[in-house]
């Protein structure tokens, strides 16, 4: 049991994650944050920003350009994985029951995103916790058409990992001892995230009651 939970630590903590997998656990997890229901968990933003600094600073031996291709191409792979799974699951997903990986609060929050930003909400989708992993199922969903889908699916893949993982890569070549206070760095951008989620989420519930 302890060897289960010391796993997900792992799997949850950007830094430990990319030292105990190197490139491959990195490409895994971010292909599971957008192509499977329980990719929420993981912690795509500060993965691919720590990716950048690890790899800037050479704790990550891995060609920038390289890095930059793999992670784009397995966040398109994972949205399309996404888009696949609602595809298939279509309207019973609506009607599925909460689980503990799953909630229907989830794919609503995400429906009401879409709703409002249309196809462009699978480029900004990318850079919101929660939602970059239900949009592209919703897409399936609502039988989104799969060349309009994946035009966003790679537009979005390249803003949001050319963004982050640049950033993290300068700011590693640039200040190597970044990597000492990677802990700090991560909280900030995780209370970033999670300031824009609930802003979000807000603003859509007063529209719903007004």
């Amino acid at each position: 049991m302890q060897n289960i939970l010391d796993f997900f630590e792992i799997l949850l903590h950007s830094e430990k994650l990319i030292h105990y997998g190197g490139l491959a656990l990195l490409l895994f997890v971010v292909f599971a944050e957008t192509g499977i229901f329980i990719g929420f968990i993981f912690p795509g933003d500060a993965l691919l920003f720590t990716a950048g600094i690890l790899c800037g600073t050479k704790d990550l031996s891995v060609n920038i350009f390289f890095l930059l291709i793999t992670v784009m191409l397995a966040a398109i792979i994972g949205n399309m994985t996404g888009y696949a799974t609602g595809k298939i699951l279509g309207k019973k997903l609506f009607s599925k029951k909460d689980t503990f990986f799953f909630k229907q609060k989830h794919l609503e929050r995400t429906r009401e995103f879409y709703q409002k930003y249309g196809g462009i909400s699978l480029i900004g989708g990318r850079f919101i916790w929660i939602v970059r992993t239900f949009v592209p199922i919703l897409a399936g969903a609502i039988d989104m058409n799969f060349w309009r889908f994946n035009y966003y699916n790679i537009v979005g893949a390249i803003l949001w990992v050319g963004t982050l993982v640049p950033l993290g890569y300068l700011l590693g070549k640039q200040i190597p001892e970044t990597a000492d206070h990677l802990e700090y760095i991560i909280a900030g951008i995780t209370i970033v995230a999670m300031s824009i989620l609930i802003r979000g989420t807000i603003k859509l519930g007063k529209k719903n009651n007004s």
